[in-house]
C-alpha cells in the first residue's frame, strides 16, 4: 500500500520520502558490495522492499539512481567547501577544521566513498558518467586558497604554493585510503590532525631556530 501511495501521489511525504531513502540506501550497499553492473534493478527494489514502478517514480532507472547517490555524497561536500571561505580564524585553524571536516563527511558515507573509488580508480561498470573531478579541484583550490592566505598574513612562510597544497591533500588522502583498506592501522580524526599539525610547523615562519652544535651534529651525520 505504501509504494502505491508513493508512486501515485508525490505530496504523500511521509510514504514517499521514506520508500525514496530506503531505495538510495539498498542501492548504495549493493552498489559498494556488488559492483554498478552486477546490481540489477530487481535486486535494489527488493531490497528496499518496494515495487519497480516506485523505483520508476523517483529515479526512472539503475543510471538515476545511481547518480542521485553521487549528486547527494557530492553536495554535502560542496556545502563545506563554500562554507570554508566565510568561516573566521587563522589558515591553519581553517586549514584543519576543513580538513576534519571533509573526513568526517567521508567516515559518514564510507560505501558511498567505496562506489566512488570502485568506479573512479577501477573499472567504470558502465557507471554513467559524473563529473568526481570538478569536485576533487574545488577541494584542491579551497586548500590552496587557504594556504594562500596564511602566507599573506605572515602566519606561513613563502614556499612552493603547489608543494604546499599537496602535502595536505596527502595527509587527507591517506587517511581516506586507510579507513577503506586499511581499517587495522589506527588512522583517525585525531591522528590526521597530528599529521596535519606537523606539516603546519614546517609551513610556520616562526620555525625553530638550531644551535650552532645541532646544525654542526647534523652536517656531520649528513654531509
Amino acid at each position: 500500500m505504501e509504494e502505491k501511495m508513493a508512486y501515485a501521489s508525490p505530496s504523500s511525504k511521509s510514504l514517499g520520502i521514506t520508500a525514496r531513502e530506503r531505495l538510495m540506501a539498498a542501492a548504495t550497499d549493493l552498489f559498494s558490495r556488488k559492483g554498478y553492473s552486477a546490481t540489477t534493478t530487481r535486486e535494489i527494489v527488493a531490497s528496499a522492499r518496494v515495487t519497480k514502478p516506485v523505483l520508476y517514480y523517483y529515479f526512472r532507472n539503475k543510471e538515476g539512481i545511481y547518480l542521485e547517490l553521487m549528486r547527494n555524497a557530492f553536495a554535502k561536500l560542496d556545502v563545506l567547501l563554500d562554507a570554508s571561505q566565510n568561516q573566521r580564524g587563522s589558515a591553519t585553524q581553517r586549514l584543519l577544521r576543513l580538513s576534519d571536516q571533509v573526513f568526517t563527511l567521508f567516515l559518514e558515507n564510507i560505501p558511498s566513498a567505496t562506489l566512488m573509488f570502485n568506479i573512479y580508480y577501477g573499472n567504470p561498470q558502465g557507471a554513467p558518467f559524473f563529473n568526481f573531478d570538478a569536485y576533487f579541484l574545488k577541494f584542491e583550490e579551497t586548500i590552496r586558497r587557504l594556504i594562500k592566505i596564511g602566507i599573506k598574513q605572515g602566519e606561513f612562510r613563502k614556499g612552493s604554493l603547489e608543494d604546499m597544497t599537496w602535502l595536505i591533500l596527502g595527509a587527507v588522502s591517506v587517511a581516506t585510503n586507510a579507513q577503506l583498506f586499511h581499517t587495522m592501522r589506527g588512522m583517525d580524526r585525531k591522528r590526521l590532525a597530528r599529521m596535519l599539525k606537523l606539516t603546519f610547523q614546517g609551513f610556520s615562519i616562526k620555525r625553530q631556530r638550531w644551535s650552532p652544535r645541532a646544525r654542526a651534529a647534523v652536517s656531520k651525520k649528513h654531509p
